[in-house]
């Protein structure tokens, strides 16, 4: 006796079960859940009537999915999509309908199966994956899109000559070499510490771009808060942040409460706090300097550890002269320029360094003019500023590699010109001199 191929039977409960099951796993909220298997159903629905009338109901808590295809009664029908004759209507239901009546019928999900089969169940679940893959892309990137600007902690699983790719929770993160600290090694399996510099979305089905970075001020600016709670705690304040990620950072701070030392707490106890600081950004060195309102002071204590003579503040355009003791000049100026720099930087002024005995200008308003290297010889030769190169013996400074007498007078030329019409005379006979 043959046997009767049983089909099986959609079982809508267990669909909706499977479906709450996946939105526990993926994270994903129940109603947008619900909204995806409707817009899957109406999708499936849409295959088989095409652009007809119907409604989907969906009920995640009961485990209930109702589909009701609309059409209307004529007389004659042109599309059986959206229209169904009189005589078939009366013949499926006891009621009595007339020509303009809409029609209702409860559309069973073994109804459209029967018409699509495996190619039916393999399109939805190509569509559902797909919308919730998406969904997925959007819980990325809205959490971490929230997350601008504060630390994560991450594992490096790549080192590309680009950057880094770092996971964090099971998501991919990149590192780019610009917001790498430039002194740091970095090998596969290392935890390091970032902060969200950005996410991007991406187009087509790429995953969100997000940017993590270790050279952001900002990311100083959170090992303050993670690391001193008076920051944490909105005690003292970080008014401003100057750095160059590796070598040397300022950071300007006050303090709300007047019984607390902004700049020792800061620092903490044999320096015990700043110290964990340095050590997480490799030992980049940090002057801690309290802000103040007067231009004047706040300058004077961003060029640190300088000592200033005299400071002349011009409010409208944002730039200071600083009147700078002979032996304080290579300190006020720093390493390359790095000091002034930062405190330009740091306090939104343009400094003019000039010497107690003088006007003078530092040598780094130059470099471009010198070049990047005969900068560096000079400054290895203790010439900071613009007055020490011209007083400087013609020999010893003939003596530099890739130095001769035409690029010397044309440099001493270049510098002359930023000088006073009456300083002129006296040093325009030391080109003279370097001529002969």
């Amino acid at each position: 006796m043959a046997r009767r191929k049983v089909k099986p039977k959609f079982d809508k409960k267990v669909i909706i079960e499977a479906f709450a099951e996946m939105a526990r796993e993926k994270g994903i909220d129940r109603e947008l859940l619900q909204g995806i298997l409707e817009e899957t159903l109406s999708t499936l629905v849409r295959k088989k009537y095409g652009e007809a009338n119907f409604d989907i109901i969906v009920n995640m808590d009961k485990g209930d999915v109702e589909i009701y295809l609309m059409r209307t009664i004529v007389e004659y029908v042109e599309d059986e999509s959206l229209e169904i004759s009189l005589e078939e209507a009366r013949s499926r239901s006891e009621e009595h309908y007339e020509i303009g009546d809409e029609f209702i019928e409860e559309i069973t999900l073994e109804n459209i199966s029967d018409s699509f089969g495996r190619r039916l169940i393999f399109f939805a679940a190509q569509t559902l994956n797909q919308r919730i893959r998406d969904v997925e892309k959007d819980n990325v990137f809205n959490e971490y899109a929230s997350k601008i600007g504060e630390i994560i902690v991450g594992e490096i699983y790549q080192a590309r000559p680009g950057g880094l790719l770092i996971m964090h929770n099971k998501i991919e993160m990149r590192m780019p070499r610009e917001e790498m600290i430039h002194n740091e090694k970095y090998k596969k399996n290392q935890i390091v510490r970032a902060i969200v510099r950005d996410v991007r979305r991406m187009q087509g089905s790429g995953a969100p771009d997000i940017i993590l970075s270790r050279s952001a001020d900002q990311f100083l600016a959170r090992l303050f808060e993670v690391e001193i709670p008076e920051v944490f705690d909105g005690l003292i304040e970080i008014k401003a942040i100057a750095r160059e990620p590796g070598e040397r950072a300022k950071v300007a701070v006050q303090s709300y409460d007047e019984r607390i030392d902004p700049v020792g707490a800061c620092v903490g106890m044999k320096g015990i706090r700043i110290h964990s600081i340095v050590r997480e950004l490799n030992n980049e060195s940090i002057d801690v300097v309290e802000y103040s309102a007067d231009p004047k002071i706040f300058i004077a204590r961003a060029l640190s550890p300088a000592r200033v003579k005299e400071i002349v503040v011009n409010q409208e355009t944002r730039t200071a002269t600083v009147m700078v003791p002979d032996d304080q000049v290579s300190l006020a100026i720093g390493k390359s320029g790095q000091n002034v720099r930062l405190a330009t930087k740091l306090t939104g002024y343009m400094l003019t360094l000039v010497k107690e005995g003088g006007e003078d200008i530092e040598l780094i308003e130059f470099r471009d003019e010198l070049g990047r290297e005969m900068y560096a010889n000079l400054i290895e030769l203790g010439i900071d500023t613009a007055r020490e190169l011209l007083d400087a013996d013609i020999d010893t400074l003939l003596g530099i590699e890739g130095m001769t007498k035409e690029l010397l007078l044309e440099i001493r030329s270049i510098i002359l010109a930023e000088f006073e019409e009456e300083e002129k005379p006296a040093m325009r006979q030391k080109i003279m001199d370097a001529q002969e």
